[in-house]
């Protein structure tokens, strides 16, 4: 059988062979054990069947004498059952008396009992047997018995066992072997196909995919979690050309702002107010372009810091309450009014600062965005499958087409393009959601938006902050 070079270096190969010795090793283990078992049941058997004949010859011997003896002995000798006995009953001085054999043999133990002759322990090569089992047995007026069983079936039967269990043990390891070979082929005919995939990915791009069996076995799995890693790699990419795209066009407006006012104090004669308005809206857009680095400076922190370094058992009411509070005089400003829903305390296991931030953004947006109706709801409850924020407002609220787009950074809703904002706010608040494993679900109002962030069910016990009193900070609100 020809392998290729692949498949004889594979560590699958390697490994089916290893399985394979030592499968084989316990399967000649058993097989000895089965052939030695066998074997010495036989024996037994033949020592028993042994035993018993002596028995029942040492009764004639006591009931009838020598000659009661020898009369049974003779009728043994006519009973084709006893063609493979021996049967040897000799006086004092050796001589033979009765039996199917005329030579005692010249090895045999002196000692009373069962023992094993060969070919070799006769007398004379004329009376040369096959192996036997021999009983002996000294009578009490001084004769000597001797009683045997051929043992050439027992050995013919040995070999048949050992032929037999010979060919099996070859026969397993054939399939053994063969079996491994098949599974290093598979095996290695799937991993060629990942590195195949993997090799069109590097020449072409993140465009290609593993193709799937539809077996559902863990190769399948491992291709489903590869192509899923693969997807969220493309769409990192996708991002980064965005982010990129978005903050080129984003600061070339006030770049460009700042270089017009730069050329105008350069080439103009103006008077000090004029000087101090050019300074003052150049640091404006200064102050612009320094909130939007800060603002991707601070989502890239939430995407890379320690998942649960600062987590803790957190009551979601209270923030929202605080938050709430904090937007009060900006919404009584503007004439919108808050409605919070927030009863008994709901607990989630997160970074305090970071929800804190989130839902300001997202109570920060709603206000901006809520149209006409100033009416802005905001709740917590506890369902079956976690707690759930959840922001209304009666504004345009968002196509279906665009929610997703949304979440990106610097994705902006055309109708927004000439408001003020960066279009990082639902950026950081993915990515704290992200960070919490909660889901944003986003859904018409009729009219208006809701967002809904779906939070885990707490699954573990961590140090509380219910307690805590300090204020949290805003500097988190991102404008979108």
């Amino acid at each position: 059988m020809l392998l290729s070079k692949t498949v004889r270096s594979s560590s699958t190969l390697k490994l089916a062979f290893i399985y394979v010795i030592a499968f084989c090793a316990a399967i000649f283990g058993l097989l000895g054990f089965v052939y030695w078992s066998t074997v010495t049941y036989l024996y037994e058997m033949s020592d028993r069947a042994l035993s018993a004949e002596g028995a029942l010859l040492t009764r004639a011997y006591e009931a009838g004498g020598r000659d009661g003896l020898v009369a049974l002995i003779n009728r043994r000798l006519t009973d084709p059952y006893f063609d493979d006995w021996v049967y040897l009953l000799v006086d004092q001085s050796f001589d033979y008396v009765a039996g199917n054999v005329t030579n005692w043999p010249a090895l045999l133990p002196g000692r009373e009992g069962l023992s094993t002759l060969a070919s070799k322990d006769w007398q004379s090569e004329a009376a040369k047997r096959p192996p036997l089992r021999v009983s002996y047995q000294l009578l009490p007026d001084g004769h000597h018995m001797l009683l045997g069983r051929d043992l050439k079936d027992l050995d013919r039967f040995g070999e048949n066992v050992t032929i037999g269990l010979a060919s099996a043990a070859i026969l397993f390891l054939i399939l053994a072997a063969a079996a491994g070979i098949s599974t290093s082929r598979r095996s290695v005919a799937r991993i060629e196909a990942i590195n195949a995939t993997s090799r069109e990915i590097m020449r072409s791009g993140l465009g290609e995919r593993i193709p799937l069996r539809g077996t559902g076995d863990e190769w399948d799995g491992l291709a489903e979690n590869l192509n899923s890693m693969l997807d969220r790699i493309e769409e990192l990419v996708e991002t980064n050309r965005q982010v990129s795209d978005n903050v080129a066009h984003d600061l070339r407006t006030p770049l460009t702002r700042m270089r017009g006012r730069l050329e105008r104090a350069c080439n103009q004669q103006l008077d000090l107010s004029h000087y101090r308005s050019l300074v003052n809206d150049t640091i404006s857009d200064l102050d612009e372009i320094l909130t939007t680095f800060s603002s991707l400076l601070r989502i890239s922190q939430i995407e890379a810091r320690d998942r649960t370094a600062a987590f803790r058992n957190t009551d979601l009411s209270e923030i929202v309450r605080e938050v709430v509070e904090l937007f009060e005089p900006t919404a009584e400003e503007k004439a919108i009014r808050l409605q919070l829903s927030a009863g008994e305390a709901v607990s989630v296991v997160g970074d305090r600062d970071l929800l804190f931030d989130a839902i300001s953004n997202l109570v920060d947006n709603a206000i901006k965005h809520g149209g006409d109706r100033r009416e802005v709801r905001i709740a917590v409850a506890r369902c079956a499958d976690g707690p759930v924020l959840s922001i209304s407002d009666r504004g345009p609220g968002i196509p279906i087409e665009e929610r997703n787009h949304v979440l990106r950074r610097f994705y902006r809703l055309e109708r927004s393009r000439n408001r003020p904002g960066n279009g990082l706010g639902l950026s950081l608040v993915a990515a704290v959601a992200n960070l919490h494993n909660a889901r944003i679900v986003m859904t018409d109002n009729s009219p208006g938006l809701r967002i809904e962030l779906r939070f885990p069910i707490p699954q573990r016990a961590v140090p509380s902050t219910f307690d805590q009193q300090e204020q949290p900070s805003a500097i988190g609100v991102h404008r979108s």
